[in-house]
């Protein structure tokens, strides 16, 4: 019945002339499907939320900004980047901090302006830091003080203009504060400039198995064409349940809590595009903490989470989590690593309302490519669930041959949320994306029905806590010890974060190190938490198979048995 449901609904909302009616278009010259009533850009978006004046946008801690301030600091911050910076269309700008309310309303400045954002993890080592501001060579650096503090420490750092928040100390004076960028009381209108829908949008950089941190360039295309297919989810789910889809009041405002960083597609793309473009209410949080996220839940009333699943665990297991009233809550479950399915459980005792829910995308998509959440979910619960409109899938061996619904194979998919390529990375570009069609390095099952299940990760990466950790970027840091013959880096299962890094590591003759010395080794050349947090040290060689690649699943097996 559910998915009779679901298709009646699919087919009612994307309907010639319906809200999400779609039309296969080219797209850089290859055939799409495309949503007919797209805006034709993210400024598009943005600006159209300036009717929600004095409604909340942004909470943190004790501050509160309404649309109106925020509309006010873009403008101003806008005005300030093309005069002072130099900023104009296609340029880019870099954002390196935590989750301040200065994300956002940098983050809006850049795009409306039709300038591209470098979005820079905040957990990135002063070198790191380093390697992503040479590769993305931006114009303007907006950056906090512990990120400065960080970045300041290196002797031959990148030189350009640097506008720096939430910083108390004595600076250089050609770094800028922020309350000088957004003082005009009555700034003047944004830049006026024409954003073609396939114009760079953003730079997110994302682990790779070659260790190298490669930046995945967005475009507004692919960013609205996100929000698109999560509001058509939305309202597939809302008629299924013949309800609105999240489970609040009809006065509330819509509002959001965001644990995760605003540098990763999930908080971003995922979270504070839609929620912004539904003239909803964000919570920022300094750093998670679940007692913090209880009460922000019970005194903000959001009806979503922006959280990884080990967070979801944390809330539900929480030993004061009846102490809070959480009915505000429509859905809970998380992105960016699989939702498992004590938690399903978990989620729907402790939150009758919060409807367990998954999905699955990828940076390199812009946001999702599949939604499962609630009724669909309990249907079909082994599954990531359907494509979203715009997006084609299929499976595919090694010869690249479609194979057949039911049969595992490398997951490919085509869509306007694909991203236009991997910044200065032309070959690793055209490995990954072939006719339009983005090769995600997972394996893949396709049912009779369409619904996609994930079955294994082809990419060697660690995913902690929705962290996308490379392995051998921490293979490569290990090896920089004189002391370390072999080593391998796998993932170890962890309650608490899904994932955690740990390794294999054989030493050379006569060599002594520890684990405290290897870690010691790491500090500093790896942000903290892509240091392995399990450390085996192996007398004997490691298996290798024929072609002398090491045997790491065989090697992990062993170690974590029994």
């Amino acid at each position: 019945m559910t998915l009779t449901a679901w298709n009646d609904a699919a087919a009612q909302l994307t309907a010639p002339g319906a809200l999400f009616a779609w039309s296969i278009q080219g797209v850089n010259g290859i055939p799409m499907r495309v949503f007919d009533n797209a805006p034709g850009s993210l400024r598009d978006l943005f600006a159209g939320t300036a009717a929600h004046g004095e409604a909340d946008y942004l909470v943190y801690r004790d501050e509160r900004m309404s649309y109106a301030v925020a509309h006010r600091q873009v403008r101003a911050l806008a005005a300030w980047l093309a005069e002072h910076g130099g900023v104009g269309p296609g340029d880019r700008v870099a954002i390196s901090m935590r989750n301040y309310p200065e994300w956002i309303i940098s983050y809006w400045a850049v795009v409306s302006m039709g300038a591209v954002v470098v979005g820079m993890n905040a957990w990135w080592t002063a070198a790191e830091m380093a390697y992503g501001l040479d590769d993305s060579a931006p114009k303007v650096l907006v950056i906090d003080g512990e990120r400065w503090e960080r970045l300041a420490s290196l002797d031959d750092r990148p030189e350009m203009p640097v506008v720096i928040t939430r910083c108390d100390e004595e600076l250089p004076p050609e770094v800028i504060r922020w309350s000088d960028t957004v003082a005009d009381p009555d700034p003047p209108g944004l830049p006026d400039v024409a954003i073609d829908p396939d114009d760079d949008l953003c730079v997110f950089y994302t682990s790779g198995t070659t260790g190298f941190p490669k930046g995945a360039v967005m475009t507004h295309r692919a960013a609205v064409h996100n929000v698109m297919n999560m509001g058509f989810y939305s309202m597939a789910l809302g008629m299924i349940n013949q309800k609105e889809p999240m489970a609040r009041d009809q006065r509330d405002q819509p509002a959001g809590l965001v644990c995760v960083p605003l540098f990763h597609v999930t908080g971003c793309n995922c979270y504070l595009h839609p929620t912004t473009a539904v003239g909803g209410k964000l919570v920022l949080m300094y750093r998670w903490d679940a007692t913090e996220a209880l009460k922000l839940i019970d005194a903000e009333r959001p009806s979503t989470l922006a959280a990884v699943p080990a967070m979801s665990r944390e809330i539900v297991l929480h030993p004061d989590f009846d102490r809070f009233d959480t009915t505000s809550l429509g859905s809970l479950g998380g992105g960016g690593s699989p939702l498992h399915p004590d938690l399903v459980d978990k989620i729907s005792r402790s939150i009758p309302s919060g409807n367990p829910g998954t999905g699955y995308g990828l940076t390199e998509t812009s946001g999702v490519v599949t939604m499962n959440v609630g009724p669909i979910y309990k249907g079909k619960p082994t599954t990531v669930g359907p494509p979203l409109p715009t997006v084609e899938a299929k499976v595919v061996d090694d010869r690249g041959t479609e194979l057949p619904s039911g049969q595992p194979g490398e997951l490919l998919v085509r869509s306007p949320i694909v991203i236009r390529g991997y910044l200065n990375k032309p070959e690793a570009t055209a490995e990954a994306i072939v006719d339009g069609w983005l090769h995600t390095g997972d394996v893949a099952v396709i049912d009779e029905d369409g619904f996609i299940a994930i079955v294994d990760r082809a990419k060697d990466l660690v995913i902690r806590g929705g962290e996308n950790i490379a392995c051998a970027e921490v293979e490569n840091a290990i090896y920089q010890h004189d002391a370390v013959a072999e080593a391998i880096v796998f993932a170890v299962p962890d309650e608490r974060l899904g994932e955690v890094p740990g390794t294999a590591v054989v030493l050379r003759p006569g060599r002594d190190l520890d684990a405290a010395g290897l870690r010691a080794h790491l500090d500093g050349r790896l942000a903290p938490y892509k240091i392995p947090a399990h450390i085996w040290f192996q007398e004997t060689p490691l298996p290798r198979n024929a072609s002398g690649k090491y045997l790491k699943r065989q090697v992990r097996d062993e170690l974590l048995s029994p």
